[in-house]
């Protein structure tokens, strides 16, 4: 079966709830008058005798109901899953990441996180970190688990080292710098157009936005800019 047969039966396997109600629907009314026997109508589609549809045998429509149903829990079971479940997080700031990743995940909230801290080399970086961008483009497992740090990157939205002044930044699915500003550093959301504010001296973030600052232990400064998107209309 070529892959355009597959589709057209995935989505009988999906419109009907059982076989019997796929046969029933190539089943006219002249079908049974003429018959006058609901069973044998079924049975003359079943073999291709009745029906302008595709010609499906019971065993393949069950099988294929229930790998459609095995695709669907899989999906949704992947959806559920996030890289934070399980976990027992202690530090204040991954207990504020596993709270905003579903949201993020999902695109109801966009999430820029301010750190500073030092590098592996021991050199002062500092950058702004597009969460869910992030958490689409790598695992983030290892993070929650404790095994590796969240530090800023030159990739990132934003990127200072504070010893070799090497200055980055760069757009991202959710957000385009504004680095040329009489008021410093904006990013503007790419899906409701709303700017979002870093300044800390800022009486507000902006639209729809929160300023929240993390107190931890393992690094210097941490502050996350929260964002709920919502469409331009």
């Amino acid at each position: 079966m070529d892959e355009e047969a597959v589709g057209a039966t995935d989505n009988i396997v999906t419109e009907f709830a059982t076989y019997e109600d796929f046969l029933d629907s190539q089943i006219t009314q002249t079908d049974l008058y003429y018959l006058e026997d609901e069973e044998l109508a079924r049975q003359l589609v079943e073999l291709g005798y009745r029906g302008s549809g595709e010609v499906l045998k019971r065993e393949e429509f069950e099988a294929r109901k229930k790998a459609a149903e095995a695709s669907r829990l899989s999906k949704r079971s992947q959806q559920k899953t996030l890289a934070s479940s399980g976990k027992e997080l202690k530090d204040p700031f991954l207990k504020a990441l596993a709270q905003r990743e579903e949201a993020n995940r999902s695109g109801k909230m966009t999430s820029i996180i301010f750190i500073r801290d030092k590098n592996v080399k021991g050199q002062e970086i500092s950058g702004y970190v597009d969460y869910a961008h992030r958490l689409k483009t790598e695992d983030f497992e290892p993070y929650f688990a404790g095994r590796r740090r969240l530090l800023p990157r030159p990739s990132d939205l934003s990127f200072y080292n504070w010893e070799t002044q090497t200055a980055t930044s760069n757009p991202t699915p959710n957000y385009q710098v504004i680095a040329e500003n009489v008021t410093g550093l904006l990013f503007k959301n790419k899906r409701d157009r709303k700017i979002l504010n870093v300044d800390p001296k800022a009486p507000t973030p902006g639209d729809n936005s929160a300023r929240i600052t993390i107190v931890t232990p393992k690094y210097t400064q941490v502050v996350m800019y929260d964002h709920i998107t919502r469409r331009k209309t």
